[in-house]
């Protein structure tokens, strides 16, 4: 009999496996793809009559404006995960963060519709902010609460991993998309139409991982639990300090990957002339790197503990930080390549034990609300300024020193909010 009710039960957690790894892919190629097209043509596209470096800005601010709005999206989509499932929440958010998507790569630009364009687009990155704050929260959870209903409670570190790991391969998509389109057309050509196709071609990708999503069975400890009517407000009465934990861990995440994957491709382009296809070079290894880093680094978790392995992450992007743009300011491709690269990499040691590490730490019925809203607050102060606080730190010092120095501040503010957290590895979800 044992046998008999196992195998529907890892089939079923193989299922939110693929669901989750497949769904988080989609939405973070959509999201990183605005990204990667505000580091290399939205600044020619959105703001042509300003200064080069003023529309750089301008571009990282409309690119910052999601990350703005993703507390909100982990506020209602994380409450509504604990109220109404988990698996129909992630549905809508993923349909959410498609439709925003597509409609991007329909906006015109500045040259055809004046003023309105950059509004247009601010509107719809709004949108996909909107739908990714509800994604992390749900998947994580999900993950997580299938891996003890099927009793994998021991390797919920590795299983959780899997979500993680759409990260790295929606940038991954996104960022080969930009490069074979970059690679192919002409700059003109690049600029007028090219950059469009990634954004339309995401409809595609939606409906598949639309489809894989609508199989998955609903969380068990949902199931079996109590149902929380305002777990918004139980959440921040009674767990507002596992979310400043959650802050806490997640700025330097943020922070260290979205330096090396976003500011430095317009850092390449714009202050050593380089190719685009350099940094994006950088970021396509680095990301191909983080799919061996965050399982192993989340298996090693499940040994040893969340805590040491998510300090050893962030002392690694923190001295790393220092090493990588001195080996950038050479100008020289290799190391350009290698600097991102590693830099993405030793992110992903703390990106693997994340999503167990942060959904451990709230009970089941407001697990999909904490984990949602800590992870999307620390979002503003992370990767929101990430690229702004950047640029504007080298065009103010003159020198990507204080770059570094931004890095390594927020990697010890990871590794305090480490110290003071619990060890949650062999706790049971409850």
């Amino acid at each position: 009999m044992s046998t008999t009710t196992e195998r529907p039960e890892r089939s079923s957690l193989r299922r939110v496996v693929l669901s989750t790894f497949a769904g988080t892919s989609i939405e973070w190629y959509d999201f990183f793809l605005f990204g990667s097209a505000a580091a290399l043509v939205f600044p020619q596209v959105f703001f042509p009559e300003s200064e080069p470096g003023i529309g750089l800005l301008l571009s990282f601010m409309t690119y910052g404006v999601a990350f703005v709005v993703r507390p909100l999206g982990g506020i209602v989509f994380g409450a509504l995960g604990d109220v109404i499932g988990r698996k129909n929440v992630l549905i809508a958010t993923l349909l959410v963060m498609g439709i925003g998507t597509f409609l991007i790569g329909c906006v015109p630009g500045f040259d055809t519709i004046g003023f309105w364009a950059p509004v247009l687009l601010v509107l719809l990155r709004i949108v996909q902010g909107l739908g990714l704050g509800g994604e992390w929260g749900g998947a994580a959870t999900l993950s997580a609460e299938h891996a003890d209903g099927a009793g994998r409670a021991s390797g919920r570190g590795l299983i959780a991993s899997w979500m993680q790991l759409g990260v790295p391969a929606g940038n991954l998509l996104a960022v080969a998309a930009l490069f074979v389109m970059e690679s192919t057309l002409s700059e003109e050509a690049f600029i007028a139409w090219g950059w469009r196709v990634p954004f339309l071609a995401s409809a595609v990708l939606v409906l598949l991982s639309f489809w894989i999503r609508a199989t998955v069975a609903e969380s068990p400890l949902f199931d079996a639990g109590e149902r929380e009517k305002t777990p918004l407000r139980t959440m921040l009465r009674g767990h507002w300090r596992q979310v400043l934990l959650t802050i806490g861990l997640r700025i330097a995440s943020d922070v260290s990957y979205y330096v090396f994957a976003v500011f430095a491709l317009s850092y390449i382009t714009g202050n050593l002339d380089m190719p685009a296809s350099v940094g994006l070079t950088g970021v396509i290894v680095g990301c191909l790197a983080q799919f061996v880093v965050i399982p192993v680094s989340a298996h090693i978790s499940d040994r040893v503990g969340r805590r040491p392995v998510y300090m050893a992450g962030a002392i690694a992007v923190g001295v790393w930080a220092f090493i990588a743009w001195p080996l950038i300011d050479t100008a020289n491709a290799a190391l350009a390549v290698v600097a991102i690269a590693t830099g993405i990499a030793a992110q992903g040691i703390m990106y693997g034990p994340m999503a167990a590490f942060i959904t451990e730490m709230f009970p089941t019925k407001v697990r999909s609300t904490g984990s949602s809203f800590g992870y999307q607050v620390a979002g503003i102060a992370g990767g929101a300024l990430a690229p702004f606080l950047a640029t504007l730190l080298t065009q103010t010092f003159g020198s990507t020193f204080s770059v570094s120095v931004y890095v390594a501040i927020t990697a010890v503010i990871a590794v305090v909010a480490s110290l003071l957290a619990r060890e949650t590895t062999r706790k049971e979800l409850a």
